[in-house]
């Protein structure tokens, strides 16, 4: 009796194994895909506000700066 339990106790500790791996392996792609994109995303804003974003909020900030220098005092 008790080699049944232990043939039925292996049995039921196989099967979840063998649905585990392929549904580990399709997780891993699919965050593995999720982290390359967010990834070049997060690259390409952070070079798009770098490069051309932080230039032109920094010249309207000097041009305010300076219409504010050319006013009168009061």
């Amino acid at each position: 009796m008790s080699t049944l339990d232990d043939e039925d106790a292996l049995l039921a500790g196989a099967r979840p194994k063998a649905l585990r791996r392929p549904l580990r392996t399709i997780l891993l792609a699919l965050l593995t895909q999720y982290v390359a994109i967010a990834c070049s995303v997060g690259l390409t804003v952070a070079v798009t506000l770098h490069y051309w974003v932080t230039p032109q909020i920094v010249a309207t900030f000097e041009t305010l700066e300076a219409a504010f220098k050319r006013l009168p005092p009061r």
